[in-house]
């Protein structure tokens, strides 16, 4: 919970910053390992086989290997959340910024899913080192940033309701 004097929105932007500043550590973990995540094992970014998820960076959403999707998504993410045009200042943002947000955060999010559907030893690697996907989800859920029907990594209800209180 943001303190009194703390804007709503900015408190929301920049927890959304330092989460895709960390997940940025989670990309080089899948990559690191040429088996693990690259564009022939993982042709497609996928979190279970009803999630087939393209990808936003191009003119026209498409199609891309899991590693892309994933670099794509989080340089895509650092360009809007850097932009002077959707967030000039950080003591107070505009609610048709702050709407942007929501669409990050489930881009993002499906990094979590792809890591632990697909990579799962690399994902509790990480999550065990960080609680980033419980730090996440339990933050886009207090603040309502995404549909709980999206949220498909298993995040126990008592960790969930535990961590309520951390964001």
């Amino acid at each position: 919970t943001p303190p009194d004097s703390q804007d709503e929105g900015v408190w929301k932007y920049e927890h959304l910053r330092q989460f895709c500043m960390e997940l940025n550590g989670l990309a080089v973990k899948l990559q690191v390992c040429e088996a693990e995540c690259n564009a022939e094992s993982c042709t497609q970014m996928t979190a279970t086989e009803q999630w087939i998820f393209l990808c936003a960076a191009h003119k026209t959403p498409k199609e891309c290997p899991a590693i892309d999707y994933t670099r794509h998504t989080l340089d895509g993410a650092a360009c809007l959340l850097n932009s002077n045009k959707y967030f000039p200042s950080r003591v107070s943002i505009k609610e048709s910024s702050v709407a942007k947000l929501g669409s990050v955060c489930r881009r993002v999010y499906r990094i979590f899913s792809h890591a632990y559907f697909h990579h799962r030893a690399t994902f509790d690697e990480f999550e065990k080192e960080t609680c980033l996907c419980r730090r996440f989800t339990t933050f886009v859920t207090k603040y309502n940033l995404m549909s709980k029907d999206n949220l498909i990594v298993p995040i126990l209800d008592e960790e969930l309701t535990a961590g309520e209180s951390e964001a």
